[in-house]
């Protein structure tokens, strides 16, 4: 179900003024106002999403608009969290998909708690047997009156345990092709036999959870789409996500790049005055500029793609950022642990099992806190294989590869389990 939108014409100093408005009746750095408070009004005033229609957040203005917005609370304001830290998943995923395909009654129930942060969310799509092919599931969902019962297992999902709704695909008629055979609910975290449990990474900490459905109990209202059109919804949801994992607010120099020139500033003292030290500061320096240029092409080409966006399901663009955000993501945090040198070598955390958020990191600790997560930017989100297939095939026009599951019922395809 899709949203009919009011569309106005608001110029960018009418824009900027609106914020200017917002900030005079209420100021996140007053320390009387929370973030939660602060967003709220500004979802009131329809600056939180000024894509989405009128009182949805919006005022049904281009998506690139926001860019206005972001711009002029960064100017005067310097208590404002990004949309990533408040709830990523739940602002980035949740909220277009809701706006795409939900009810009316959605709309008014889940988008502004979404944007506060009163209300996180998290993506149940991945399985142990269907990682990057999403649509190989085996969780299913069996229609009984006017709910439907769920069994099976999810993987890999971000902040679960912290979570009051998820957007969950599941099988709801296997005797279907496998993507023909899907529906697309929006669950309850806290719903009896849901069952949550942490996976750790290598930074030790536990921010993907596995979860467990034991008969858990989803009213039919719930479903997002029609019934077996799920891979439509999930489509939307994942071309969202790659979208958001790119960022919010783009500045030159700001980001993981901002690290790396940081530590270049206080490292670069540490080259010696012989030929053989001017020479190694040398090429260090190319490196650190090589990935600054590549940070700024990366900034140019996101702002770019979120300007071409339409307002529904955003097209392969994202899956151009996401790819070459993780790659150099990485790139700049093995660059800047280089430069540490010897420094480099210890993790002071340790590997000590936690949750996200029991420690607090700074300094070089976050550094390197920073490269080990960094590892799992090419995997979440569609792994840089899938993103690299997606651009061959959506924008090169290359030839797909080779299927042998298609149109065939999900239950004749062979599975390793």
């Amino acid at each position: 179900m899709t949203q009919e939108r009011e569309t106005e014409t608001i110029n960018e100093a009418e824009l900027r003024q609106r914020v200017r408005t917002l900030l005079s009746e209420i100021h996140p750095d007053d320390s009387q106002v929370d973030q939660i408070t602060f967003r709220g009004a500004q979802y009131d005033h329809g600056l939180a999403w000024v894509h989405f229609p009128k009182g949805l957040g919006g005022l049904g203005l281009s998506r690139a608009d926001q860019a206005f917005v972001d711009d002029e609370l960064s100017l005067h304001a310097k208590n404002v969290a990004s949309d990533l830290d408040v709830n990523g998943i739940g602002i980035g995923m949740g909220a277009p998909t809701v706006l795409t395909f939900g009810t009316p009654e959605m709309h008014q129930r889940y988008l502004r708690p979404i944007f506060t942060g009163e209300e996180i969310w998290c993506q149940m799509f991945s399985e142990p047997g269907a990682g990057s092919d999403v649509a190989g599931l085996s969780s299913r969902g069996v229609r009984e009156g006017d709910d439907w019962i769920i069994n099976g297992q999810k993987v890999w999902t971000s902040l679960a345990h912290f979570s009051s709704f998820g957007m969950l695909l599941v099988r709801t008629d296997p005797t279907a092709p496998k993507h023909d055979g899907m529906s697309y609910f929006l669950l309850d975290m806290k719903a009896p036999g849901v069952d949550i449990r942490p996976l750790h990474q290598i930074t030790g900490e536990a921010e993907f959870n596995e979860i467990f459905f034991n008969d858990v109990r989803i009213p039919h209202s719930m479903m997002l789409g029609k019934e077996g059109a799920g891979w439509r919804v999930a489509v939307a949801t994942l071309m969202n996500e790659r979208v958001a994992l790119v960022g919010g607010r783009s500045s030159r120099g700001q980001g993981p790049i901002s690290h790396l020139v940081e530590t270049w500033k206080t490292r670069s003292k540490q080259f010696g005055s012989t030929n053989i030290e001017l020479a190694k500061k040398s090429i260090a320096q190319d490196k650190v500029l090589q990935l600054y240029i590549e940070a700024e092409m990366l900034r140019i080409t996101h702002e770019r793609s979120k300007a071409s966006m339409t307002d529904g399901v955003p097209g392969p663009e994202g899956s151009v950022g996401k790819l070459m955000s993780a790659e150099l993501n990485m790139k700049i945090f093995e660059d800047t642990l280089d430069l540490m040198g010897n420094d480099a070598l210890t993790y002071e955390p340790g590997y000590e099992l936690r949750r996200p958020g029991d420690l607090h990191f700074e300094g070089e600790s976050a550094l390197k806190h920073a490269f080990l997560r960094s590892r799992a930017n090419s995997i979440e989100g569609g792994t840089s294989e899938i993103m690299r297939n997606i651009l061959a095939e959506r924008v090169l026009g290359l030839p797909g590869e080779t299927r042998v599951d298609k149109g065939i019922p999900w239950t004749d395809v062979p599975r390793s389990s």
